[in-house]
C-alpha cells in the first residue's frame, strides 16, 4: 500500500468516477483502475461497487476512506515540516472561513500574509462553520475562521477553538437612498417594517436574526429571501432593500451607510479553529498570527467589532504547542 493508491482512492471516492478522478490525478484511467486493483488486492476486500455510469464505496471503503484522508493529511504534514527546515521560503498553509470572513477580514489577512510570504501556497475553502469543522476533523485543512460556538468536538476529533473577536449585526442600505433612521441605531421593531433581503435558511445569520424576530414577537418583512451575502450586498447597493449583516462586511465598502441595533444588539463571535491533537505548522503558526494581526487592525477601523484575543495571548498559545 502506498500514498499514490491511497490518493487515488480517495479521489475516487469523491468524484465517484474512475476517469474525472484520473483527469484530476494526471494519470490514465487504466493506470488508475491497476493501482485501485492492487490496494484491493493488498487490503484483501473490494472497496467500490462498480456499475456502470454508477461507482460507490463498500463497506471496506467506507471504513477505509476517513483513515486514508488522515494518512494523506499526515503525509502532507511531513513534508511541509520538511520544507520548513528552509525557512518559511516554501510550504503551504490550507485555511477555511465562512462567506461573510471571505469577503472582509481574511480578504485583508490573505492580502498581507501574501506580501510577506509569496512562497507559501494558500488554499482557500470557503462554507458554514459546520462544514469546516469537518474539514478540520478528517485533516483537509489545517485552520479555519469559523463563527459558531457549538461543542469543539467533531467525529471523535477534539478541536482547538479560541475566541479572535466578536462583531455586532448590524443594518445596511444604499448610500443614494434615504436613511431608514434619523439616529445611529434601529429598533428591532422598525426593521421589521423595512424591506429586508434576507439570507438561506441555512446561514448561521439566518437562524440568528429569525430567532431575534419571533423572540420579541415581529413578523419581517422580506422583499427578496434566499440571497448569498455577495448578491445581497449588491442588492442592497442597488437600493432594493436594507439587510442585517455582520459589521466587518462594510469595510471598504463607501455605498454602503449602516445603523446599529439598539437592544437587543446581536452578535457573533469568531474563532480561530483547529485540530488539538496536531501541531501547527510554522506556515500555519504564522497565518494565525497574520490573523491576528490583521484583526486587530480592522477592529480598530469597526466600532461594532472588538477584539477577544491579545498578541501575548495568541504568542504564549503558540509556545505551549
Amino acid at each position: 500500500m502506498n500514498l499514490e493508491q491511497l490518493r487515488g482512492f480517495v479521489e475516487i471516492a469523491e468524484l465517484g468516477h474512475f476517469t474525472r478522478a484520473a483527469e484530476r490525478l494526471h494519470l490514465a484511467q487504466p493506470s488508475l483502475s491497476r493501482q485501485i486493483s492492487t490496494l484491493e488486492s493488498e487490503l484483501g476486500a473490494e472497496l467500490f461497487h462498480r456499475a456502470r455510469g454508477h461507482i460507490s464505496l463498500t463497506t471496506a471503503g467506507e471504513a477505509l476512506l476517513p483513515r486514508a484522508r488522515r494518512m494523506l493529511a499526515d503525509a502532507d504534514a511531513v513534508r511541509d515540516d520538511m520544507s520548513e527546515l528552509r525557512g518559511l521560503r516554501r510550504g503551504r498553509v490550507r485555511i477555511g472561513a465562512t462567506p461573510t470572513l471571505c469577503i472582509s477580514l481574511l480578504a485583508e489577512v490573505l492580502t498581507a500574509f501574501n506580501a510577506e510570504h509569496d512562497g507559501i501556497d494558500l488554499e482557500l475553502t470557503e462554507g458554514g462553520s459546520r462544514m469546516l469543522q469537518e474539514q478540520l476533523a478528517i485533516g483537509a485543512l489545517d485552520i479555519a475562521m469559523i463563527t459558531t460556538s457549538e461543542g469543539p468536538t467533531t467525529a471523535g476529533v477534539s478541536l482547538s477553538q479560541e475566541p479572535l473577536l466578536a462583531e455586532e449585526l448590524v443594518v445596511v442600505w444604499s448610500s443614494d437612498r434615504p436613511a431608514p433612521t434619523n439616529n445611529e441605531v434601529i429598533s428591532l421593531q422598525d426593521l421589521s417594517r423595512l424591506p429586508l433581503i434576507v439570507f438561506p435558511e441555512s446561514y448561521d445569520l439566518r437562524s440568528a436574526t429569525d430567532a431575534a424576530f419571533r423572540s420579541a414577537g415581529l413578523m419581517p418583512s422580506p422583499v427578496i429571501t434566499g440571497v448569498e451575502m455577495h448578491a445581497a450586498l449588491r442588492l442592497v447597493e442597488r437600493g432594493l432593500g436594507v439587510a442585517l449583516v455582520p459589521a466587518m462586511v462594510l469595510i471598504d465598502r463607501p455605498s454602503l451607510c449602516s445603523a446599529r441595533l439598539s437592544e437587543p444588539r446581536l452578535e457573533r463571535t469568531v474563532s480561530l479553529a483547529h485540530r488539538a491533537d496536531v501541531t501547527l505548522s510554522r506556515a500555519s503558526a504564522e497565518m494565525q498570527r497574520a490573523i491576528l494581526a490583521t484583526a486587530e487592525g480592522v477592529v480598530r477601523r469597526t466600532p461594532a467589532a472588538r477584539l477577544l484575543v491579545t498578541s501575548g495571548r495568541s504568542d504564549e498559545s503558540q509556545r505551549e504547542q
